[in-house]
């Protein structure tokens, strides 16, 4: 792959992009696509968004698409966490790149579901995702930290505990799952967030680094053994 030319900030990186994976338990599969990287210039505080510009991939939720054309590689918030504590391209591609495209090969070629699984494609994906990394039993647990994680600290800490054990935040220890959770993005970031998940649209929307990004979401698979370039 090289630079493309681009009138956006940040780069832009397109061309073939080839790669060979072998899961955990799953067969080697090696493929090539024709992608387009747009790496913003708040990298790695912004997701990279990756389009598939061969048309081999189709455009539709089934095989996690968004409505834009871009790959769904994962939810918002798990993504930006792996990225921000890599920090490269390469740990980018390898970690949610390289497993999208496996799986879609492995679909390609042989039909059935996505080859490591997969959750909702939309909100409902999320929220999902969300409930599990948080561990939490509902959607409104799961709106409520994305809330408590828009605010400072000191004023989530006087909210009662979304984790619904009726003590305020500052003395549950869920907390230190927020605490864990606040240098991944701004509290902007975790605001629009909220609301593009379905949360209190009285609370005003502030745009982060490029905004919250679109609500669709794809299991992280197993660990693979992958090369690509």
């Amino acid at each position: 792959m090289c630079i493309a030319p681009s009138r956006r900030p940040g780069i832009v990186l397109g061309g073939v992009f080839s790669f060979r994976a072998v899961p955990v338990g799953g067969p080697e599969l090696s493929d090539s696509y024709q992608l387009r990287i747009e790496v913003p210039p708040t990298f790695p505080h912004e997701i990279p968004k990756v389009t598939e510009t061969g048309q081999r991939i189709p455009r539709d939720v089934s095989y996690h698409v968004n409505p834009d054309g871009t790959l769904c590689l994962g939810s918002p918030l798990r993504l930006l966490e792996i990225v921000r504590a890599k920090a490269n391209l390469v740990s980018f591609a390898m970690e949610f790149l390289v497993p999208y495209l496996y799986a879609a090969s492995h679909r390609l070629r042989h039909g059935g579901s996505f080859r490591f699984g997969e959750l909702a494609h939309g909100p409902q994906g999320v929220i999902d995702d969300y409930a599990n990394l948080f561990r939490l039993q509902d959607r409104t647990q799961v709106i409520r930290v994305l809330q408590l994680l828009s605010k400072r600290p000191r004023i989530a800490n006087r909210a009662p505990c979304p984790c619904g054990c009726r003590r305020r935040l500052g003395v549950c220890a869920f907390n230190a799952s927020l605490r864990r959770c606040r240098g991944v993005a701004s509290r902007s970031w975790f605001r629009a967030h909220a609301a593009e998940l379905g949360g209190s649209r009285n609370e005003p929307r502030h745009p982060s680094r490029g905004g919250a990004p679109e609500p669709s979401t794809r299991q992280r698979p197993p660990e693979l053994t992958e090369r690509c370039r």
